[in-house]
């Protein structure tokens, strides 16, 4: 009796992980497809436009200073209940990423300080040899809508309206109104 296998997606997948070759194309493939990934998981806009640039940034490090011929770098991305942790490994385990102050006149080295200010919280796993891995993670809960945003909580990163701003009017000024002139003398 012949029996038929069938496979039921239940969810959709928190996690994709793609081979991509160690050269500026391949780096470009791992922006996009990211970017495709990230549109499907519904993420909040700051979320998902800092993690273009991180994986951009991560991806074109894995190809210009990670890159050995005839091996791939790895990029995964994992969407956890309140994180998006963003993975690019390479083949140069030897090869540790260090930022350093660029030169007022140098046309790179400025990578690891956008990943720095982009990300949450970024490092380096060693392992299994001779691989590395650089990730960088970034808050999802910090994205509220403003309609659900709470009153700041003083002990809390992100806590409060979203971008720290404002939500209404402010309090003597009406919107689109000129401001008050100086006293005449």
């Amino acid at each position: 009796m012949n029996q038929e296998k069938s496979t039921q997606l239940l969810s959709p997948a928190d996690h994709f992980s793609v081979l991509l070759s160690p050269t500026p194309r391949g780096a470009r493939l791992a922006r996009l497809l990211a970017t495709d990934w990230m549109r499907t998981r519904d993420l909040p806009h700051r979320v998902t436009e800092a993690a273009e640039h991180l994986v951009a940034e991560l991806a074109a490090n894995a190809a210009t200073h990670g890159r050995l011929p005839g091996r791939d770098f790895r990029l995964a991305l994992l969407a956890r209940s309140a994180i998006l942790r963003i993975e690019v490994t390479d083949t140069r385990g030897d090869d540790l990423p260090r930022r350093r102050p660029p030169t007022p006149d140098a046309e790179s080295g400025r990578g690891l300080l956008l990943v720095d200010a982009l990300a949450d919280r970024w490092g380096v796993k060693l392992g299994p040899v001779p691989r590395k891995t650089v990730w960088a993670e970034l808050d999802l809960q910090c994205a509220r809508p403003a309609e659900t945003a709470h009153a700041p909580e003083p002990d809390r990163v992100c806590s409060g309206a979203v971008g720290g701003l404002p939500q209404g009017p402010r309090e003597g000024k009406k919107p689109h109104q000129a401001p008050p002139l100086p006293p005449s003398a």
